[in-house]
């Protein structure tokens, strides 16, 4: 029985590449479950799973059976709580895009989206687009934002997918790997998956002016193979190609819910928090109100930066980050 990877993910239908580079429409098998799993989709883009292959346009093929994953990114589930959600699975890395005005991007979704791949051992690079269209005042929240991140050990690049500035830098990034690209609404993801291959032609819409927020043109995760000639989607690769590199264009994302993580699990998720832990007093130190926490004395010292602090004690105290109850409300 052949193997494929899923590339696409509509509810019930899923589009399936096969080991031979042909595209197959499958449906799942009912019964097909992953043990102990409480999901919404049993099937993620980015799967590899066993199928038979589809007949004709009349008779889709079925997806037999999963793979194991060596990795997923996953949500709270929007109508059910105590489900998860799988964004995607197999991931080499993930692009979150955001931007610091029209739309603002909070630090509280920012943080809850590094923590949830921290947690499900995804590397992510931040992209902050935009960066043409900013006031001085702006620009010096976009210093803060990288600041922060840099500081905190991840990678952040600065791009204009309406210019082409930075996009060079972003598709060096994704030569041979298997990369998501997410992020609110009208950040720019589907310009800069654009400007970054332009044969995928994808939708794009305009920011509303009232609300300066997204208007989303995605609809269901899909992954592309980049550089794959449109017209002939069904070719077989040539023999000793490179391995191939696919993008993973997802919905906007409003909130991200985080799942699967006890309070004492959080602040490992934080890459600078975990630095600093072992100096702590207590080895159970959650770093609110104990006497000889390193991470108070750096957050004193100015060596960490309050918006992460004010992040990490949101998600210790379960605050969501639209909740009203939120310590930077200004931020949404």
């Amino acid at each position: 029985m052949p193997s494929g990877l899923v590339m696409r993910s509509t509810g019930s239908r899923y589009l399936v590449r096969g080991d031979d580079g042909t595209l197959h429409e499958c449906v799942a098998k009912g019964n097909l479950r992953i043990k102990g799993w409480k999901s919404t989709n049993p099937v993620a883009v980015g799967d590899r799973v066993d199928f038979t292959p589809q007949a004709d346009a009349d008779h889709p093929g079925a997806i037999t059976d999963l793979h194991d994953r060596r990795n997923y990114l996953v949500r709270r589930s929007v109508n059910l709580s105590h489900h998860r959600h799988v964004i995607a699975a197999n991931l080499d890395q993930a692009l979150l895009m955001v931007t610091v005005a029209r739309p603002r991007t909070s630090y509280g979704f920012i943080d809850r989206f590094l923590v949830t791949a921290e947690a499900y051992q995804v590397p992510v690079v931040l992209v902050v687009n935009k960066v043409d269209d900013l006031a001085d005042a702006e620009m010096e929240d976009l210093a803060e934002v990288v600041d922060t991140y840099r500081q905190a050990g991840y990678r952040v690049l600065m791009t204009s997918a309406r210019t082409g500035a930075g996009v060079g830098d972003v598709r060096a990034l994704l030569t041979g790997r298997v990369t998501l690209v997410a992020g609110h609404s009208g950040v720019g993801k589907s310009t800069l998956i654009n400007a970054i291959d332009p044969a995928l032609d994808l939708h794009t819409a305009a920011i509303s002016h009232a609300s300066e927020k997204g208007q989303h043109t995605t609809t269901y995760a899909e992954m592309f193979e980049l550089g794959v000639t449109r017209e002939q989607p069904d070719a077989a690769p040539p023999r000793h190609a490179p391995s191939p590199t696919f993008l993973i264009d997802t919905p906007g994302i409003k909130g991200f819910g985080l799942v699967d993580l006890k309070a004492e699990d959080i602040g490992d998720q934080f890459p600078e928090i975990f630095r600093l832990k072992a100096a702590c007093r207590f080895n159970n130190c959650l770093h609110k109100d104990e006497p000889g926490c390193a991470v108070r004395a750096a957050l004193d010292a100015g060596d960490l930066a309050p918006s992460r602090y004010r992040s990490y004690r949101d998600m210790l105290e379960g605050i969501d980050e639209e909740s009203p109850y939120r310590l930077d409300r200004t931020e949404e």
